[in-house]
């Protein structure tokens, strides 16, 4: 599942790209347009994942080792790449915030102000907000791992109507606040993964199937736009419906597209793609120019070639810098790339 929600961001920022001419673009536009809500499913699989694989007795200080060890090896890594590719070609990708916003973003800390959050990395702010995440989720989990299913249901109500509300609210108090990268922000979509994998622990999820979740999250995608200040409003329940039924699906041996052994590799991949793919569209205008607006099959073709060095980026990455970089600050032998 995370590889369907890193290819509907690449397909995003396709489209943002320009690759397509105006009669293509509509039909982009249309296909790939809510595709920045591609994050919101991280973010409430994120919480889902660490609810679910939580450790009886776990340490704190480990949990939060690991978790910097499954991201921080690869968030250095194309940071490294960002910069060298914004001194030299792709100047777009300079920091304005000169050495304090390099400090900040290889700190993991450049979205708490919205000047930096898209800087060098565009897509490195997200990482913020899980770093974040992370930090919070111990304290987090000991309460809810005491609620009962009544609590946690009315948490997950709470959830999704914040998440559905907040853009307004924002918008009526004229905060300043960016609400789609600032962590705060995003913290209760977080929130709702881990109490939702609570109650499917607990067997008193009640939602579809895999098929009825799929058709409501669907839906929601292409209301998106519909409100595109609202980013999460109209898919924040069918992303819950679907995750839920995913995991129960499971749980219960119900057959699940998901499963398969190459969804498992990509969705193994789907960190360094997610975290690599601008740096390559940015590359890209050096050869295709700025907003190239191709014919479609031209259009697709260099599409195809974004994809293509993309996953294949992706996987020098898995496995030359995120497993390597994982034993090393873990000290093991072996990991696993399920958590």
């Amino acid at each position: 599942m995370r590889w369907a929600a890193a290819l509907m961001v690449f397909f995003f920022h396709v489209k943002n790209f320009r690759y397509f001419d105006d009669e293509g673009q509509t039909y982009a536009t249309w296909a790939f347009g809510p595709g920045a809500v591609g994050v919101t499913f991280f973010f409430i699989l994120s919480g889902f994942v660490l609810a679910w694989s939580a450790r009886p007795g776990d340490k704190v200080v480990s949990f939060w080792r690991r978790r910097l060890a499954r991201i921080y090896p690869v968030h250095v890594v194309t940071t490294l790449v960002a910069l060298a590719l914004a001194f030299t070609v792709v100047p777009v990708l300079k920091p304005k915030g000169g050495y304090l916003e390099v400090a900040a973003n290889f700190l993991m800390v450049n979205a708490w102000t919205n000047d930096w959050w898209h800087g060098i990395n565009p897509v490195s702010w997200s990482l913020v907000c899980e770093s974040f995440f992370y930090l919070c989720f111990p304290a987090l989990y000991a309460v809810l791992r005491r609620m009962g299913p009544k609590a946690l249901t009315v948490l997950v109500a709470l959830c999704v109507l914040t998440v559905m509300v907040l853009p307004a609210v924002n918008r009526s108090l004229d905060t300043g606040m960016v609400p789609y990268c600032f962590p705060l922000a995003r913290f209760p979509e977080f929130v709702l993964g881990v109490a939702v994998a609570r109650l499917v622990q607990l067997d008193r999820w009640r939602g579809p199937g895999l098929e009825g979740a799929m058709a409501v999250a669907l839906v929601g995608y292409f209301m998106a736009p519909l409100l595109s200040e609202a980013y999460a409003s109209t898919t924040v329940l069918g992303f819950t419906l679907l995750i839920a039924a995913a995991a129960a699906a499971d749980v219960k041996g119900l057959p699940s597209m998901w499963r398969g052994r190459r969804m498992v590799t990509l969705g193994e991949w789907s960190f360094a793609f997610y975290m690599v793919h601008v740096l390559v569209l940015q590359s890209m205008r050096l050869v295709v120019g700025d907003q190239p607006k191709f014919d479609p099959l031209p259009a697709l073709a260099v599409t195809a070639v974004a994809f293509a060095v993309s996953l294949a980026g992706a996987a020098l990455l898995h496995h030359l810098v995120e497993l390597p970089g994982r034993r090393l600050l873990l000290g093991r032998k072996r990991t696993t790339s399920r958590t």
